[in-house]
């Protein structure tokens, strides 16, 4: 990891909106080795840069309060500790590589009524040998949270991906929020959720799927998605779908190469025009040979 990254400020997507998003830039840093040293630093008041060095294994749930910034040293992990970022702003989450969180622990990442949060670089994942419910998704937003960028993230060999939006029951919380952008993401042996949106309006571009199990993007409950230069390869039919809730939800498809998959979602209405930022589209052609060198723990 290049020390620089840890005081970088969100450059990309939803999340350099609402006054930006800039973690613990102007605090002081500290480095964690072990569980509890990760719970007491990102529950402290204050801007922070907390870094996460070495094989972190536990059980944990950890709280994380608004102005932070947690960044992994390479080759570190955390097993069986999630990262839970509720009711705050102004936090980022990079280089982080997280797996194995039971669904105890809640998700690997989730995002809970909380604005201006970036997640980046991060290598995520679960487990496909037990059911489906042992553990809990890999990032989910949800419960209202706002102007949140996902970027060069590794979602891989779980069964629930990412969710924006908890419930069909929750629009009057979750509508007109939910600014979700995924962009430069791989997605690999993932089951369902790629993402699933209720309510949100959330563009996906330059994202790679690669041997999706179940379904791909799944737009529900009024959602509208911009999917743009984005591959599927070895994927089922439902790539971009809508199912399974009470209101339509909608997607539009900018430059999407479905590898012999399906489009059947409802055509929506936000677009590349439509977005209030601008960011270079790799096109369809190219994802496949860039986005799997440079999604994941790469920092």
């Amino acid at each position: 990891m290049k020390f620089s990254a840890a005081a970088e400020a969100c450059n990309i997507g939803y999340c350099t909106e609402n006054g930006g998003t800039t973690g613990g830039a102007g605090g002081d840093t500290v480095t964690v080795k072990s569980a509890d040293e990760l719970v007491a630093a990102a529950k402290k008041e204050g801007p922070l840069t907390i870094i996460v060095s070495g094989a972190i294994s536990g059980s944990a749930k950890v709280r994380v309060s608004a102005d932070k910034t947690i960044i992994g040293e390479k080759g570190s992990s955390l097993t069986g500790v999630g990262l839970y970022i509720r009711q705050v702003k102004n936090v980022i989450v990079r280089n982080m590589k997280i797996g194995g969180v039971k669904a105890t622990n809640g998700d690997a990442i989730g995002i809970d009524e909380s604005t201006n949060v970036w997640v980046d670089h991060c290598d995520l994942s679960g487990d496909l040998s037990g059911g489906k419910d042992d553990l809990d998704g890999l990032l989910d937003v949800s419960h209202g949270a706002d102007w949140i960028t996902v970027s060069n993230v590794y979602f891989h060999d779980h069964w629930k991906g990412s969710l924006v939006g908890h419930s069909d029951s929750n629009s009057g919380e979750d509508t007109g929020k939910l600014h979700v952008t995924y962009a430069n993401n791989h997605w690999f042996n993932v089951n369902s959720r790629a993402p699933l949106v209720r309510f949100g309006i959330v563009h996906v571009v330059n994202n790679y799927y690669d041997s999706l199990i179940l379904t791909g993007v799944n737009t529900r409950m009024g959602a509208q998605v911009l999917v743009q230069s984005s591959a599927f390869n070895k994927c089922p039919a439902k790539a971009i779908f809508f199912a399974d809730s009470k209101q339509t939800g909608y997607a539009v498809a900018e430059d999407v190469d479905l590898g012999g998959s399906e489009n059947s979602a409802p055509k929506g209405t936000l677009t590349s025009s439509s977005l209030p930022y601008k960011i270079a589209a790799l096109g369809s052609s190219k994802v496949a040979g860039t986005i799997p060198g440079t999604a994941g723990q790469k920092l």
